[in-house]
């Protein structure tokens, strides 16, 4: 039973990393996502790349709800992802209000997380 419930959890979390992805598209939806007008060619190129790297990281997540041998490293990887951002925006002094959001699904996916990580080793 444990183990249908990590494997729910990595897919939800999977999800909401990967999510983001859609901001490899391009400029336009990178300001529906975070706000902020792409009109910097270089600001483009590193969004968009964090948009792939968030992508493989949901995926990995995904991949890491059918094989118990991925999650350990889904969740020091989850984890690592979800609440760095969480502290990157809690040092700004007035984070916008797309930054905030994104932090506040980062902190409910990390809670997640932490419920599977307890349903993971209860079931070892």
């Amino acid at each position: 039973m444990y183990g249908i419930v990590v494997g729910l959890i990595f897919v939800l979390v999977g999800l909401l990393n990967a999510y983001p992805a859609i901001g490899m598209l391009g400029a336009k939806q990178l300001r529906g996502l975070y706000g902020i007008p792409m009109t910097d060619a270089n600001l483009l190129t590193l969004m968009q790349h964090r948009a792939v790297m968030l992508g493989l990281i949901g995926v990995f997540l995904i991949v890491a709800a059918f094989r118990r041998d991925l999650q350990p490293a889904g969740f020091v990887l989850g984890f690592a992802s979800m609440l760095s951002f969480v502290v990157f925006a809690r040092l700004q002094d007035e984070p916008s209000r797309y930054i905030s959001k994104v932090a506040v699904a980062d902190i409910a996916g990390s809670a997640l997380l932490l419920v599977a990580l307890v349903f993971y080793c209860l079931d070892r």
